[in-house]
C-alpha cells in the first residue's frame, strides 16, 4: 500500500497534483496499480503524515504489494513511522447489503415522509434500521440490540446508539403507521422497483404467545378487552396470552402488509378489516387467496364487494350442502403437476360460484396409511381393555378391589375417547361402550388427499386456481420465518404500541430478507453467513488511523452483484495523526 501521484495541466499552463491511496496486484502476470481511495489535491493535504501513515501500514502488514518501495516512502520510514496495530474489527457485510436494500427499496424515506418531520430525524432512521438489521442478522432484545450496534457490527451511518433511542424509535414507527400509511409507502416503493404482480394476494394470520399468567384488563368497563389475552392459539399454548396476527404477501411471497389484534380475535372477524385495508390501496382487480378458516358465507360475499374476487379453501366436514353435492358429483381429473389432479364442479344454486375439487395422489396414500395405523392401535386398545375386563370379572376380588378395576377400565378408556388424534374414529354406544366409526371411516377415505377450493372469478383456470392457492404455503412460510429466523418470539415488551413496533420492524426485516431471497436465489440463512464474513478493520498508531475492509470473496461479490448494490469501499477512512 502506498501514496500514487498524478497531476492535470490546467488551460491556464499550471498543474495540479493529485494524491490517492493504492496497492499494486497481478493481472495476467503484470503488476497494476488499484486506487483503493482518492485523498485529493496534493496542495490542501498533509503530504508527510500521510506518507508516514502509509509507511506505517506496509511496515505492519509486509511488502506484499508487488512494488518496490518509493524515495518518498524510504524517507517517511527514516523519519520513524511507528508500526500500526489493530483496535477493532467487526463483521460490515450483512448489515451493509441490508443498507443498501433498506435505501434501494426506499424504505427509510417512505417513513421519513410519512413520519413528523420536525420530531423524525436522520439519526432516529437510523436507529430503526438498525432494529430492523439486529432482527434480520441476530435478532434479540432492544437492550442487547444497542449494545449488538455498539460492540458487535458496523451500521452505516450508526456509531453507536442506547436502548431509549430504540424505544423512541419504534414509537415513532407505530405513529406513524396508525392506518397502515407507512406499510403503504413501503409497499408501492416495493412494488415500483420490483414490478410486483399483485392479481393474487395471499392472506392468513397467526398468533405468538407471552410467557406470562397475566392477561391484559380491559380499558374502563365498556366491555372491551385487552391486547395480550388468551384464546384459540396456533402454537398449542392456550393457557398462555397472546396475540393474532394477519400477514398479507404476493405470490412471489413479498410481504404487503401485516395486522395485529387482541388474541382472542377469530379468523371469521378480521377479514372484511383487512379487505378495506387493501381496497383503500387502490391496487386494481385483485384475487383474495384465504384458507379454510375465512370460508364463511359471510366473509365470501365481502370480498366480492367493489368488483373483487377470491380462491378459498372450503370446509370439507361441516355439512354445507353446496359442498357435500360438489364432493359427490362424477367426473375425470385433469393433471396439473404428478402430485396434483384438478376437477371443476358447477351446481345449481350457487350462483357464479365454481368448485374446484383437488387430489393429491401421494398425500391420499400418507391419509390412508395414518388412518390403518391409527384404526390399528384403536382396535389393539380396545380388545386389551375387552381382555382384561372379562379377566377381572372372572378373579375372585373384594368390592372395593372389583370397583377399583371398574374404574381403571372406565379411564383407559375415556383416555382413548378424549386422545387428540385417536378419538376421532370412535363412537361411544348408549351402554357407553366405545367402538369404531365404520360409516366415518369409510366417509373420510372417500376423502383422502382432496381439498375442496371456491372461486368466484369467471375467467381464471381451473389450473391457475389450484396453483395459486397451493401459494398461500408463502403466507405460512413468512409466518415460520418471522418466527424461527427473525425470533418474532419471545416479544419482550408488554404495552400494546411497543408490541405492535415489534411486530413491524419483523415485518421490514421479512421484507428485506424476501427482496434478498428472491434476487440470489439463495435463502436469507446463506446470504447473511457469507456477507457476514466480510469484517471492517480498524488499525491506528503514531502515524494515524486507517479503516478498511478484508478483501471480497468471489461468493460475497456474487450477492452483491446480484442485488445491484456497490459492496463496501475497501478503504472507508485514511486520516494521518
Amino acid at each position: 500500500m502506498y501514496l500514487r501521484f498524478t497531476q492535470r495541466t490546467n488551460k491556464d499552463g499550471t498543474a495540479t497534483r493529485y494524491v490517492a491511496l493504492a496497492h499494486n496486484h497481478r493481472v495476467d502476470g503484470k503488476i497494476k496499480p488499484d486506487v483503493l481511495l482518492n485523498l485529493g489535491r496534493v496542495d490542501r493535504l498533509d503530504i508527510d503524515g500521510l506518507l508516514r501513515l502509509a509507511a506505517s501500514i506496509r511496515k505492519h502488514f509486509g511488502e506484499g504489494d508487488g512494488g518496490e518501495l518509493s524515495d518518498s516512502t524510504e524517507a517517511a520510514l527514516a523519519a520513524g513511522a511507528a508500526p500500526m496495530e489493530v483496535i477493532d474489527a467487526r463483521p460490515i457485510g450483512a448489515a451493509w447489503l441490508l443498507d443498501g436494500l433498506w435505501a434501494k427499496l426506499q424504505v427509510g424515506a417512505s417513513i421519513k415522509k410519512i413520519a413528523d418531520g420536525q420530531r423524525f430525524t436522520t439519526a432516529v432512521e437510523r436507529v430503526l434500521f438498525a432494529l430492523v438489521a439486529n432482527r434480520a442478522i441476530e435478532p434479540m432484545s432492544k437492550l442487547s440490540a444497542a449494545e449488538w450496534v455498539r460492540e458487535d457490527v458496523i451500521i452505516p451511518g450508526l456509531p453507536s446508539m442506547d436502548d431509549d433511542q430504540a424505544y423512541r424509535a419504534m414509537d415513532l414507527l407505530v405513529g406513524a403507521d396508525t392506518t397502515g400509511q407507512v406499510q403503504e409507502a413501503v409497499f408501492f416503493a416495493v412494488a415500483h422497483l420490483l414490478n410486483l404482480e399483485v392479481d393474487l394476494l395471499f392472506f392468513d394470520t397467526t398468533s405468538t404467545y407471552f410467557e406470562t399468567d397475566d392477561e391484559d384488563g380491559g380499558d374502563g368497563g365498556d366491555g372491551s378487552t385487552g391486547f395480550r389475552v388468551r384464546g384459540k392459539s396456533k402454537d398449542h399454548r392456550d393457557d398462555l396470552p397472546q396475540i393474532v396476527i394477519g400477514l398479507a404477501v404476493t405470490r412471489e411471497g413479498i410481504p404487503v402488509r401485516v395486522w395485529c389484534w387482541p388474541g382472542n380475535t377469530s379468523d371469521q372477524t378480521v377479514l372484511a378489516e383487512v379487505k378495506d385495508d387493501l381496497r383503500d390501496w387502490k391496487l386494481g382487480r385483485v384475487i383474495t387467496v384465504v384458507d379454510r378458516g375465512f370460508s364463511s358465507a359471510g366473509n365470501l360475499a365481502y370480498l366480492r364487494r367493489a368488483g373483487g374476487h377470491y380462491i378459498a379453501g372450503m370446509r370439507m366436514r361441516d355439512g354445507n350442502p353446496l359442498v357435500e353435492q360438489a364432493l359427490s358429483r362424477q367426473g375425470r381429473y385433469q393433471t396439473v403437476r404428478d402430485n396434483l389432479r384438478v376437477k371443476e364442479v358447477r351446481l345449481d344454486g350457487a350462483g357464479d360460484q365454481r368448485f374446484i375439487i383437488c387430489h393429491n395422489p401421494g398425500q391420499a396414500e400418507r391419509d390412508r396409511l395414518a388412518r390403518e395405523q391409527a384404526i390399528t392401535r384403536i382396535e389393539a386398545e380396545l380388545q386389551r381393555i375387552k381382555v382384561q375386563r372379562e379377566r377381572d370379572r372372572t378373579r375372585e376380588l373384594s368390592r372395593r378391589a372389583r370397583e377399583k378395576a371398574g374404574q381403571a377400565h372406565v379411564r383407559a378408556e375415556c383416555a382413548l375417547r378424549d386422545h387428540p388424534t385417536l378419538g376421532r374414529w370412535l363412537r361411544q354406544q348408549a351402554g357407553g361402550r366405545l367402538v369404531i366409526d365404520r360409516a366415518k371411516v369409510k366417509a373420510e377415505a372417500n376423502l383422502d388427499g382432496k381439498y375442496l377450493l371456491a372461486t368466484s372469478d369467471p375467467h381464471i383456470s381451473t389450473e391457475d386456481a389450484a396453483l395459486g392457492y397451493k401459494n398461500l404455503l408463502e403466507a405460512e412460510r413468512g409466518f415460520r420465518d418471522m418466527k424461527s429466523e427473525l425470533l418474532l418470539r419471545p416479544v419482550f415488551h408488554r404495552l400494546e404500541h411497543r408490541i405492535r413496533a415489534h411486530v413491524l420492524i419483523c415485518w421490514l426485516a421479512l421484507l428485506l430478507t424476501r427482496v434478498a431471497e428472491r434476487s440470489t436465489g439463495q435463502s436469507w440463512r446463506q446470504i447473511n453467513r457469507e456477507t457476514s464474513r466480510l469484517k471492517q478493520v480498524t488499525l491506528a498508531g503514531e502515524a494515524g488511523t486507517i479503516i478498511q475492509t478484508t478483501p471480497l470473496r468471489p461468493a460475497q461479490k456474487a450477492i452483491y452483484q446480484a442485488l445491484s448494490i456497490t459492496p463496501p469501499p475497501r478503504v472507508s477512512a485514511f486520516d494521518p495523526a
